[in-house]
Parts: C-alpha cells; structure tokens; sequence
C-alpha cells in the first residue's frame, strides 16, 4: 500500500507541477579573512606611469592583499617592500614574460621573504604569446615547450630546495593548454604511465594557473553566469578556463587530469578582467568585478587577480581593464570593491560576537543565476553574501532560515557601506537579485 502512494503522490507532484517541500541545510561559515585574501590583482607599482604612493592610497582604498608581479620591467624590490609596509600587501612573484634567471628570482624572493612579503613563486607568463631561450634552446610559441617544462621544473627543484623558500608554494605557468608537444605541463606532478616528453613523476608546482578571462574570444559578449562559467572547472566553462589547460589542452588535446580531479586541482588565476565596451559599461564592469571575486573564490580558486589595477598609460590606446583611469581616478569598479571589502572587514577580531559557526538556511526555488557564500566575520557575525548572475532584468530571491534572526541587516555595496534594510526579528528575506551581491549581516 506505501509503494502505491509514493508513487500516486510522485504523479500528482508532476502533474500540478508542485516542488517537494525545501528545508534548511546547515552551512558551515568560511573566515572572511580567508576571502579577503583571494583578493588580488595586477600591478607594476612603480613602473610604467605607475607611482608608489598612488599606488599604496588605491591598494588600502580597495581592500586588496596581494599583486601579481615580478623582476620583470625593473620594479625595484625596495617599492615592493615599502609597499607591503605600508599596506600590508603580498606578493606572488614571477618569472613572467620570457624570463630564465632564476637567481635572480630567488635572490629577490629572499629578500621579499625576510620582509614577510612573499605569497608565492610563479612560472612563465603566456609562453604561448611570449617564447624563451633556457639552456641554448628556443621553447614556447609554436617551437617545442621541452624548454618551457625545463625552465619550470628547475624553477620548482630550487625553491622547494631552498632552506628558506622551500615553504612556499609554487604556481605553474599559464597557458599550458597552449603546448605544441606534451611536456607534461598540463600536471603538476607528472602521473606515472603518462606518454610525455618529461619523465614520470616530475614536479613542476602546487598550483595550477589559469588566465580565465570571462568575457574571450572563443565565447565573447554578456550572457547570464557570466564569471561563474568562467570558474567551472570542467568542460562547461565557456572561455580559457581550467579544463583547456589541465584537462584537454585547447590546442593539441593532450589529455590531463580527469573531471572529478580538476574539482580539487589547486588552482589560482593571475589575470582576469574586461574591459569597457558597448555591451559592457563601466557599471557592468563593476559589477562582474565584484561577481568575478565571489564566484571564483566559491569554486575553489584559491586567489584571483584582476588584470589590472591602473590603466595602462604606456601602452596605445584606453584599455579601460582598470579599476583606475590613467590618471588614477576611480571608476566604479573601485568604488563598489572598496564597498564590499569595507562591508565584510570588520576592524579587528573580538570575542564579545556571536560563536556561530554555521548557519541553517535555503534559498526558495534557488534560481540558476543565484549564488551564495557564508562568512564569518571577524567581529563574530556571519555574513551571508548572495549574488546574481543575471545578464539583463531581475529576480525575486526568498532566503529562508531554520529560525527567526534578531538584528538582521542588508547592504548592497552598489549602494554604499551603510545598510540598505533592517530587521528587528525575521525568518526571511526577500531580495530583488539582478547582477551584483548582497551581503546579509547575521
């Protein structure tokens, strides 16, 4: 008799099209600090039109803590210093476009490591569109990459050799998807059994690295979940992601890691960004800016940079990717990033907060452009950001919790860092989700 009315109920839930009933699920809350510090993004710093105080006064305005730079273009190690005392800021420091000396970029990471300033060794930046002499050799582009992947290999050996540096992570080169011949440099570490130029079991780093602009070539304009494709880490992502470089490379299917193993594959980004064009305004900008980071960190990137911090002032033409103009005005991108780290970073920790670990909550017929990370906050609070993704027009989000919430408060950092709604004692909120985050202080 229950095998029928399961079954009797199953129809009738089909044919009148009722949803089974949606309860709360218990989340566990992420440390804010641990999204804060995903938050990068790149500069020369002192370089290239570039000043050091300005500089400084943009890294503090936005909440960023880390920029992807390197020896590169002769930034001097002392800026790098200064700015990191002056802001806190991190490094991942790289060998970038083209460079071989490896020396060099110990000897500078030594100095950035002794100063507390070194997040992590990078690899060559785009050896696809940058080629390289190691060894006597010519490698990338579309010679062999064996010099790319040796370059890499010894770059890996020497740091992780090192006494000092030997703790800190390294990071891949980007573009891997991009190899003519299969070095192995879609691995980190190559598996055994693999048939590539480079011998079984050579490491080249911890991380892997991507450059998955969400708005590219193979799939441009403004379309709904635009950064969240960008993040998937499969097959489904539309753009330069991180299944064409570690999964089946883009360009010569050399095959990679499978799916199950790209969902845990640790991984960075070291540019991403759009620029300002007729689809996409500088609001639009904005607001894919502030998605870009909360997508990405909730699919397991570990940091993402944006490319870039300033305009480029010598290079021809407005390439309007920054968050400042040329002549360092802020356009709303800043604006609406100094909102959203401002709204989560609490002034300092304090034990008089709520212990809160974890909230049970769901959101009702959860939209597929609707997307939700749980934080704690450093004054105790929980902070549930929820954003939309939708290219154009808006919908109606309910957020539901387990039981009633005292002094709930609302704030969209499109709006400003002052709360937008109030609730003395509430089960629910009700949002009007677009293309941008609310935040939702518990």
């Amino acid at each position: 008799m229950m095998f029928y009315l399961i079954l009797l109920t199953t129809y009738l839930f089909s044919k009148l099209e009722i949803q089974a009933p949606q309860f709360p699920q218990e989340m566990k809350a992420i440390e804010v600090d641990e999204f804060l510090n995903s938050i990068g993004v790149n500069s020369s710093i002192s370089k290239r039109g570039e000043t050091l105080e300005q500089t400084a006064k943009a890294i503090k305005y936005l909440g960023i803590r880390w920029i992807r730079t390197g020896y590169e273009g002769g930034i001097p190690v002392k800026d790098l210093i200064l700015l990191h005392k002056q802001t806190g800021i991190k490094y991942s420091y790289g060998l970038l476009s083209g460079g071989t000396d490896l020396s060099r970029l110990l000897e500078n990471g030594k100095m950035l490591s002794a100063a507390n300033a070194l997040l992590a060794f990078e690899g060559l930046n785009e050896p696809n569109n940058w080629g390289l002499t190691y060894k006597g050799e010519k490698g990338g582009g579309t010679n062999s990459w064996k010099p790319v992947a040796e370059l890499q290999k010894d770059l890996y050996a020497a740091v992780k050799n090192d006494a000092t540096l030997g703790k800190y992570p390294v990071w891949s080169i980007c573009e891997s998807g991009a190899q003519t011949d299969n070095t192995g440099l879609q691995f980190l570490q190559i598996p055994e059994a693999q048939k590539t130029a480079m011998a079984a079991g050579t490491k080249f780093a911890d991380y892997a690295v991507c450059h998955n602009y969400f708005s590219h070539p193979s799939h441009p304009g403004l379309y709904d979940n635009q950064t969240w494709n960008a993040a998937d880490p499969g097959p489904d992502c539309k753009v330069d992601g991180l299944y064409g470089n570690y999964g089946l490379t883009w360009k010569a299917k050399f095959t990679g890691y499978s799916r199950e193993q790209l969902l845990t594959l640790p991984r960075v980004t070291t540019e991403t960004g759009i620029t300002i064009d007729a689809e996409h305004s500088e609001e639009k900008q904005a607001r894919l800016y502030l998605n870009l980071y909360l997508s990405q960190f909730k699919r397991n990137w570990s940091y993402t940079a944006v490319y870039l911090l300033r305009d480029r002032s010598d290079e021809s033409g407005n390439q309007s990717f920054g968050f400042y103009t040329k002549d360092y005005s802020p356009r709303k991108s800043a604006l609406y990033l100094h909102n959203l780290t401002s709204i989560l970073n609490s002034s300092k920790a304090t034990t008089s907060g709520s212990k809160e670990k974890s909230l049970s909550y769901y959101i009702k017929d959860q939209p597929s452009t609707v997307h939700d990370l749980l934080l704690k906050k450093r004054n105790g609070k929980l902070a549930l950001v929820v954003w939309g993704e939708k290219a154009t027009g808006k919908e109606q989000v309910t957020i539901r919790f387990a039981k009633h919430r005292k002094a709930v408060q609302v704030y969209d950092p499109t709006v400003g860092t002052s709360s937008i709604a109030s609730y003395g004692s509430t089960q629910e909120i009700i949002l009007n989700s677009s293309d941008h985050p609310f935040v939702i202080e518990l």
